[in-house]
C-alpha cells in the first residue's frame, strides 16, 4: 500500500471518529440552572417544584438536565431574582412576584391587596394579565413567564389577641411589598418587611407581634409555635411564577419551546388544585382541628372572620391598592396601569 493511502486511511478513520465523538456530544443533555422557591415554604415547594425539576428531562420530553436549588441554600435574597436572571447567572426562575416588585413593580398586577380574595378570581385576574407581564418582563429583564401559581389566602398569624382588623392598631405586623404595607398603616398597624426565613425568630424575639403568610406556608415553618391567634383574611393570594430566560428560549426549536410550555402549563394547573385543599386543611391543622392529613396539627385561636374587614378589604382595591400601586408603576412603566386596568382590571371591575 502506497504511503498516500495509507495517509488517506489514517485520516478517514479520524474523521470517522471524530463524526462518533460528535454524534456522543450532541447526545449530552444540557443542564438548566434553575432558582427554586425556598424549602422554608413548605409542601408545594416539597411535594411538587422540587419533583418537576428533579425529573426535568422526563418531565419535559426534553434532553434537559435541572441543577435546582431553593433561594434559602443559595445566598441569594428573594428580592434579587431578576437581577441575577438579567445578568444571565440563571436560566429558570421559581419568581417570587410580591418581592421582586420593587425592581418590576408591573409584576404587583398579578397580586394587589384584596383584588383577588379567592382561588377563582385569582386565576381570572392571572389569565387576563399574563400576555402584558409576560411582553413587560421578556422587556425589562430578558426573561419570558412560563405561568404562575399561588401559595394560597395570606392570612393573619399574631402572638396577640386578634379577633379583627381593628385589633391591629399599635401593632407590628410583617409584609412583604409595599402595597401591603400601605394597606397595613391605613388600618393602624406598622408594616415591618421581612423576609420569609425571617419571619419566625422575629415573632419569637417581639420583632413583630403578627405576619402574614399562607397557612400552610406558616405551619410548615413552626409559625404557630410563636403565635397564638390566626385570622383567615386573605389579603392576598402570595402569586408565584415560572420565568426563563430568553437565551435559553432562543435556543430551543418551536417545537421544543411548545413541549417546555407544556409542561410548565401542566405543573402550574396541579399546583392551583394542589394549593387549595392544603389551605384548607392548613387551616385545620394550626387550629387543631380535623380532617388534619398533610400538615402538622398545632392549637392556635382560629379567629372568626368579620363581615366588616371582608368589606374593608374590598373597598381598599380602588381605594388604597391600586392608586399606590399605579402611582410607583407608572414612574417606571407609563402605560402599566392603563394596561390594568384593561386586562385585570377589567375582570374584576375596577376601571
Amino acid at each position: 500500500m502506497s504511503a498516500s493511502s495509507k495517509l488517506n486511511r489514517t485520516l478517514l478513520a479520524i474523521c470517522a471518529s471524530c463524526a462518533l465523538l460528535g454524534n456522543a456530544q450532541a447526545q449530552e443533555p444540557i443542564t438548566y440552572k434553575v432558582i427554586g422557591q425556598p424549602a422554608a415554604t413548605g409542601l408545594v415547594q416539597k411535594n411538587y417544584e422540587k419533583p418537576f425539576f428533579d425529573d426535568f428531562a422526563a418531565r419535559t420530553g426534553l434532553n434537559i438536565k435541572a441543577d435546582y436549588k431553593p433561594i434559602d441554600q443559595l445566598g441569594i435574597k428573594d428580592t434579587e431574582q431578576l437581577r441575577v436572571m438579567k445578568a444571565g447567572l440563571f436560566d429558570v426562575v421559581s419568581l417570587r412576584v410580591s418581592q421582586n416588585s420593587r425592581d418590576e413593580p408591573t409584576l404587583l398586577g398579578l397580586d394587589l391587596v384584596g383584588a383577588a380574595p379567592d382561588y377563582a378570581t385569582a386565576r381570572k385576574v392571572y389569565l387576563a394579565y399574563k400576555d402584558t407581564l409576560d411582553q413587560r418582563l421578556q422587556k425589562q429583564f430578558q426573561v419570558k413567564l412560563l405561568g404562575a401559581w399561588p401559595f394560597g389566602p395570606q392570612i393573619l398569624f399574631c402572638k396577640k389577641p386578634v379577633a379583627s382588623l381593628a385589633d391591629l392598631k399599635g401593632l407590628k405586623v410583617r409584609t412583604y411589598d409595599q402595597n401591603l404595607s400601605k394597606f397595613m398603616e391605613s388600618v393602624g398597624a406598622t408594616p415591618v418587611p421581612l423576609s420569609f426565613t425571617e419571619v419566625h425568630q422575629s415573632l419569637s424575639l417581639g420583632v413583630v407581634d403578627c405576619a402574614i403568610t399562607g397557612p400552610s406556608s406558616a405551619n410548615s415553618s413552626g409559625w404557630p409555635e410563636v403565635t397564638t391567634h390566626q385570622y383567615a383574611l386573605g389579603v392576598q393570594m402570595a402569586v408565584n411564577a415560572y420565568a426563563i430566560s430568553m437565551k435559553a428560549w432562543n435556543k430551543l426549536k418551536p417545537e421544543e419551546q411548545a413541549k417546555l410550555q407544556a409542561a410548565f402549563t401542566k405543573l402550574t394547573d396541579e399546583i392551583w388544585t394542589y394549593s387549595e385543599q392544603l389551605t384548607v386543611d392548613a387551616m385545620n391543622c394550626n387550629a387543631g382541628k380535623e380532617p388534619c392529613k398533610e400538615n402538622k396539627k398545632f392549637n392556635l385561636v382560629d379567629s372568626p372572620l368579620q363581615e366588616s374587614d371582608k368589606q374593608l378589604l374590598t373597598d381598599a382595591v380602588a381605594r388604597i391598592s391600586v392608586p399606590t400601586w399605579a402611582e410607583i408603576c407608572d414612574k417606571s412603566n407609563k402605560s402599566c396601569s392603563a394596561d390594568w386596568k384593561a386586562t385585570a382590571g377589567k375582570v374584576i371591575g375596577i376601571q
